[in-house]
């Protein structure tokens, strides 16, 4: 009998294991969630059990049976390929063009910047200041805020999502995205079109059970 159970190697805050989290709530997959402290001892994804799974020790990983998927935009294809329904791309390949180039704005060109080990080698190797760390993260998501934004007001396919009328890959990186913006501190109101869809995709409850302070490894201070 082939193993077909899907778990996710997920941190609460991991805005990259978010956007998985609200795929599969997007298809309606049920999964096993294994939480990995990032900070906790180290931090888990250190551990050579971890990086037996996931040589880069990072999250998410997806296990399908004994299938390893790594890298959240690899893993939301590979969930779209392997369970076309409810889809999570949209139809045409013009539009999945558009939802590709949104979600890597995120994935490769904000988030890069301002992930957990960027800043914890700049606090080690450089000493620098929480405040400037801070500000650097605040930078790099304004820079890739304002393209993004440009990017969705401009554009007639732009609806109560980033593409049309249906949540794609392209809200599954940009929710997270924001979530990490407001922790920071930017000034969201900037935006006001990121601001209109991530309110369109947190009134559903799909989001609302991949949000990170309902996960199970959410401090207690952070649940609500």
């Amino acid at each position: 009998m082939v193993d077909e159970t899907l778990t996710l190697f997920s941190y609460w805050r991991s805005s990259a294991a978010y956007r998985v989290r609200i795929g599969l709530a997007l298809k309606r997959l049920p999964y096993e969630l294994r939480p990995v402290h990032l900070l906790e001892g180290g931090g888990e994804q250190h551990r050579p059990e971890y990086r037996a799974i996931h040589p880069q020790e990072l999250v998410p990983a997806l296990l399908h049976g004994k299938r390893v998927i790594r890298q959240s935009l690899a893993i939301l294809e590979y969930l779209e390929e392997t369970f076309p329904e409810p889809a999570i791309m949209p139809a045409t390949a013009r539009e999945r063009a558009r939802v590709r180039a949104l979600a890597l704005a995120v994935a490769c060109d904000i988030h890069p910047l301002n992930n957990l080990r960027v800043l914890q080698f700049l606090e080690r190797e450089w000493n620098v200041p929480q405040p400037e760390r801070e500000a650097w993260v605040r930078r790099w998501i304004e820079t890739g805020f304002e393209a993004i934004e440009a990017m969705l007001a401009d554009s007639p396919s732009t609806g109560d999502f980033c593409e049309g009328e249906l949540p794609s890959i392209a809200d599954c990186c940009l929710v997270p995205q924001v979530f990490n913006a407001r922790r920071f501190g930017v000034d969201m109101s900037r935006y006001p079109t990121i601001e209109r869809i991530e309110r369109n995709c947190l009134a559903l409850p799909e989001f609302a059970q991949a949000s990170p302070e309902n996960q199970p490894d959410a401090p207690a201070t952070e649940k609500r």
